[in-house]
């Protein structure tokens, strides 16, 4: 495991290193090094979406370290070839080392997206012992119940849009540009609603690992194809024993009504919407999602 450590203008120290894992090496960075609250471990979304769209965290270093990493096959982590890599039980494992190797003895994990079905997958396939809460960020538990969201918003896209994206989709035309516009389009709407796209977000896509995103899911955020589109943990929610918080936007991919149905699934789980937010909600609106997200970490155990 290599580390550099530097101080970086008024953010507590940062520690920035990579850790062996099957296949190569992930790279991290732990923001807060020597806060004396329980660190708290982010996931990251896509699959092989990177770390940058979840920046805004950084500021709960001021309380406690926050450890950001790219999963393997994207943003500053090896991109190996062999896709027999790409599974669930290779990132789970990935998590667990990253775990290890840092000594996060206590944790608090926030997972986003495809990063909340690792958390949870982490929790059921470990069952660890340390870890102080979850929190699931615009969560993906589902892929039926994600694929039935999806084709809700579609329902409500301008007819003109919502045609294109039925008959490239027909017809399996993914790399037609009218599709792609289509499917931007829907993104405006449901991925990120700010005008323009912030630079941390930006760098999340230029980041994109796309043949992990491509093999595990597929084409777009609504169209899956790849492995994960059977995957589905909701049967086994009842297991998860800590504090959990789930968030949502109102127009968020993950909708709030199978938000919802995953809160009442798991014990004692909180649930907070952030209104007139979607699925980039901690970009669109940073401040109250890091009071809801401190605060409830704060209620769990510092």
């Amino acid at each position: 495991m290599e580390i550099k450590s530097a101080k970086v203008n008024h953010i507590p120290t940062v520690q920035e290193g990579t850790v062996k894992v099957p296949g190569g090496n992930i790279w991290y960075l732990l923001v807060g090094a020597g806060k004396k609250g329980v660190p708290l471990l982010t996931v990251h979304g896509g699959p092989g979406a990177p770390h940058e769209y979840l920046n805004p965290l950084k500021a709960l270093a001021e309380e406690r370290p926050v450890v950001f990493y790219d999963q393997l096959g994207c943003g500053h982590s090896d991109r190996p070839s062999d896709l027999a890599l790409w599974t669930v039980e290779h990132f789970v494992e990935e998590l667990d080392l990253l775990r290890k190797a840092l000594y996060l003895n206590q944790v608090h994990i926030l997972g986003q997206s495809w990063g909340s079905m690792l958390a949870v997958e982490y929790m059921l396939r470990k069952e660890p012992s340390g870890v102080k809460s979850l929190i699931l960020s615009g969560p993906y538990l589902s892929s039926p119940l994600w694929a039935r969201d999806q084709r809700y918003w579609i329902d409500q896209l301008p007819a003109e849009i919502r045609q294109i994206i039925l008959e490239c989709e027909d017809k399996k035309d993914y790399k037609n540009p009218a599709y792609q516009d289509a499917v931007m389009e829907f993104y405006k709407r449901h991925l990120c609603r700010m005008d323009p796209w912030p630079e941390e977000l930006l760098q999340s896509m230029e980041g994109m690992g796309v043949d992990v995103y491509e093999h595990m899911w597929g084409p777009s955020e609504f169209t899956m194809t790849g492995t994960l589109r059977q995957a589905d943990v909701t049967p086994h929610l009842s297991r998860l024993s800590l504090p959990v918080l789930l968030t949502c936007g109102e127009f968020d991919e993950a909708r709030p009504q199978t938000v919802a149905l995953y809160r009442n699934l798991i014990p004692g789980a909180r649930m907070r919407i952030f209104d007139g937010a979607s699925h980039s909600h901690l970009l669109e609106q940073p401040e109250e999602v890091l009071h809801t997200i401190s605060s409830f970490i704060n209620s769990a155990g510092s």
